[in-house]
């Protein structure tokens, strides 16, 4: 069942930082890029390390294990060694909470 689910209150991510939240059995990433929330999985596909370790620049997030890199507004590998892309999902900040659309 797709939803909204509260990952975080608002403000908690400011500009230029990345945060991990466990969203049921997934772990999900939200960065802020200019104050643009985007939200992806924080699990790379090549060897499952968290991105949300890595770094952000711009639209893409680098793998901090092996250098991957994913663009966050589309899922789609960058640079690998990954070739599998990254999921993305909807962010928003409603009522003083900061919520990822999941399905």
């Amino acid at each position: 069942m797709a939803d909204w689910v509260k990952v975080a209150e608002s403000g908690e991510i400011t500009d230029g930082e990345m945060s991990s939240y466990t969203v049921g059995a997934r772990m999900v990433a939200v960065a802020n890029v200019g104050g643009d929330l985007h939200a992806f999985d924080d699990v790379c596909p090549h060897r499952q390390c968290s991105l949300s370790e890595g770094e952000v620049d711009g639209t893409v997030v680098e793998c901090p294990c092996h250098g991957s890199q994913f663009d966050i507004l589309s899922g789609e590998v960058v640079e690998g060694p990954a070739v599998e892309p990254i999921d993305v999902f909807d962010v928003r900040d409603e009522g003083g909470e900061l919520q990822v659309f999941l399905e």
